[in-house]
């Protein structure tokens, strides 16, 4: 699964981006500063489970700090979006084609409202934007729709001959942008569009489109530029749109990345507060301590690690589950203890899980175990967040 950072130029994407990678990119107050995709690895953070089971882990595929496991996850910072996108303006065709990779989008907006709608400086407050969110969901459809509707009437006519299903059609329009014939079908019945698909109107097609989107590659608002004073009501806008909008400082939460990679200060992505460690500048202190008062006291944090936790858990509905090769010690072969953290779908079954482990594990499966309890699960088991589960198969334990 990947996440795809989007907005239009210089609302603060990149910084974003270094904060959750602490990837160098450029970042600059000038449009179109990322020119090419950058693709990072983040992290997913979660309450390990180690903890609960009274062991120490040792932790393969993702971190452990302080009771917290760290999952890494694949995150993707596209090029500025501008009105026009979906008809080639600015880097519309570059951006729109990196999308089809991603599974679920962050949209940094400004919420300061100090950028205009081409990512211009602008005076604080000068732009809403709420219209930043309705132009990016617009260019969204315009560029589904292109893709759907060329040579709609003719093509749809062709498939009334064959007596075949309109939602094969939708799918197979939109297959490279990961839609199946179920979410088509999903997004017809939703749009209420009966009849024959040859007469199906514009206006038709572009509300299909907005619900398989929504469906197919849902979007959280990250309120960015927190910290500045004309950003606290703009929240409460973007709030009233109807998407998971969470406050962010882009800012701040690459400045607390940064310090505590140089051993400056103690602090984890999404921690609420941060301890310094050693002797600091006055001019480090006082920009430490603007942090604390402006972003972490008010908000809680700076929100950069709660939008891709929420990213993650709330747009994709994915869990997190600990398979095992020995039930007993929660160990794998090596004696490694709760070794891996799987990020997977919510309804995901025990089976598709070993298959996503190893191919011949998953076809050779025999049974799984609940390494908690020992009770055995059939291979249609369907998966809980944070199960610990042992795979025995006639290839190989996992």
């Amino acid at each position: 699964m990947q996440v795809g950072i989007v907005g239009k130029p210089n609302a603060g994407k990149s910084t974003f981006f270094s904060a959750a990678t602490l990837t160098l990119v450029p970042i600059a107050n000038y449009p179109f500063t990322t020119i090419k995709p950058n693709h990072g690895i983040s992290y997913l953070r979660t309450q390990c489970i180690h903890t609960e089971l009274g062991v120490e882990d040792n932790p393969q595929n993702s971190k452990c700090i302080d009771g917290e496991r760290f999952i890494p996850i694949d995150i993707i910072d596209l090029p500025g979006l501008v009105p026009g996108a979906s008809e080639g303006r600015g880097l519309g065709n570059q951006f729109l084609d990196e999308l089809r990779k991603a599974d679920a989008l962050i949209h940094v907006v400004d919420a300061s409202g100090s950028t205009n709608s081409e990512g211009k400086l602008t005076q604080p407050g000068a732009h809403n934007p709420v219209d930043d969110v309705v132009f990016l969901e617009t260019e969204l459809k315009m560029w589904m729709l292109r893709i759907v509707g060329k040579d709609w009437e003719k093509t749809a006519k062709k498939t009334e001959l064959a007596g075949e299903d309109p939602a094969s059609l939708v799918a197979e329009r939109l297959s490279g942008l990961g839609v199946n014939k179920g979410q088509a079908e999903n997004g017809i019945k939703k749009a209420n569009l009966r009849g024959k698909p040859s007469a199906w109107t514009k206006e038709d097609l572009l509300k299909l489109v907005d619900i398989i989107r929504k469906e197919t590659k849902p979007l959280l608002l990250a309120a960015n530029k927190i910290d500045l004073p004309t950003s606290t009501g703009n929240v409460n806008r973007l709030k009233q749109m109807g998407e998971l909008t969470i406050p962010v400082s882009a800012e701040a939460e690459l400045a607390l990345r940064r310090a505590a990679e140089k051993r400056l200060i103690e602090y984890k992505p999404g921690d609420p507060d941060f301890r310094v460690l050693g002797a600091v500048s006055p001019e480090q202190k006082a920009a430490l301590e603007m942090i604390r008062e402006k972003v972490l006291k008010p908000i809680g944090s700076t929100g950069v690690q709660a939008c891709i936790n929420s990213a993650f858990l709330n747009l994709l509905n994915m869990i997190v589950v600990y398979p095992v090769e020995n039930p007993e010690k929660f160990s794998d072969h090596d004696g490694n203890v709760l070794p891996d953290a799987y990020l997977v779908p919510n309804g995901t079954t025990l089976k598709e899980l070993a298959l996503k482990i190893h191919t011949e594990i998953g076809e050779q499966m025999l049974y799984g175990i609940n390494a908690r309890s020992g009770m055995r699960l059939s291979d249609n088991y369907v998966l809980k967040t944070q199960d610990v589960v042992s795979i025995v198969s006639a290839a190989k334990r996992a």
